[in-house]
């Protein structure tokens, strides 16, 4: 987590356990929540694309 500079979890859920655990290390960091279901098989084709879709603009706007 320290190195990070945006934090990206599918779910709600996990935004809230990631700021309760790693609250220490997330000083001025962003998590961004993507509200994908967490209900995708490992590399399914489907959830490469909607990710690609849903935090591709975060990081284009960061010169990424």
């Amino acid at each position: 987590m320290d190195w990070a500079e945006i934090v990206f979890v599918m779910e709600r859920s996990q935004r809230t356990r990631i700021g309760s655990r790693f609250r220490a290390h997330l000083n001025g960091k962003r998590i961004v929540c993507l509200d994908i279901a967490d209900t995708y098989k490992f590399m399914e084709p489907t959830l490469g694309r909607l990710l690609e879709a849903k935090v591709g603009p975060h990081l284009r706007s960061r010169g990424g």
